[in-house]
């Protein structure tokens, strides 16, 4: 597998997803320190520029051992930097990985997680041959489960009191999207004609 195919650039409509660089450090502690963003990760907000150049290392390293793939979302018509996509725990053998996103509080109702997490999973299914992506959110967090469902995942399972973070215990929900399932335009198209046969 090429080393290139983990260093791409997608381009959306509206958007360009690209690898981080240390110049994004200053815009990626600023979305990352804010609490709201972080509410349901399972680490703490970012709280020094050094959180940010540590995640951008940390995130080319792995991008380099072919183990994970972590781009920027960058807003086309200002170049500015709003947030982050990654394809991570990837499991080559088993044409698996994780999904995630992070996204500016600014930035939040636009469609920008839709328009990026589909150009980043049909990267995952198209490019790196994966057969299934997952997702694992906090079950309160209603935004990021609507957000999955607009991109056609699946909730799968529940992992009850899987994460404890600063002494707030929290259940996973688990979802999955593979590369036979219908696309979600695909599914939209049906309801729409079907709407129409009523």
């Amino acid at each position: 597998m090429s080393e290139m195919l983990f260093f791409p650039v997608i381009e959306t409509e509206r958007l360009t997803l690209k690898p981080l660089v240390s110049a994004d450090s200053a815009s990626l502690l600023e979305i990352f320190s804010d609490p709201e963003v972080m509410k349901y990760w399972n680490t703490p907000p970012w709280s020094g520029i050094q959180d940010a150049y540590r995640f951008v290392d940390n995130s080319n390293d792995a991008m380099q051992r072919q183990e994970s793939l972590v781009l920027g979302v960058y807003v086309k018509s200002t170049a500015e930097l709003v947030g982050k996509c990654m394809l991570f725990s990837y499991d080559k053998e088993s044409k698996r990985a994780e999904i995630g996103f992070g996204l500016s509080r600014a930035c939040w109702g636009k469609g920008y997680i839709t328009e990026a997490g589909e150009a980043l999973i049909q990267y995952g299914f198209n490019s790196l041959g994966l057969r299934r992506i997952e997702a694992e959110i906090d079950p309160d967090n209603q935004s990021s489960a609507k957000a999955l469902e607009k991109l056609g995942f699946y909730q799968e399972g529940l992992l009850r009191q899987r994460w404890e973070i600063n002494g707030i215990v929290s259940d996973s929900a688990l979802y999955g999207r593979l590369a036979s399932d219908p696309s979600p335009q695909h599914i939209k198209a049906m309801h729409t004609s079907n709407a129409c046969a009523m």
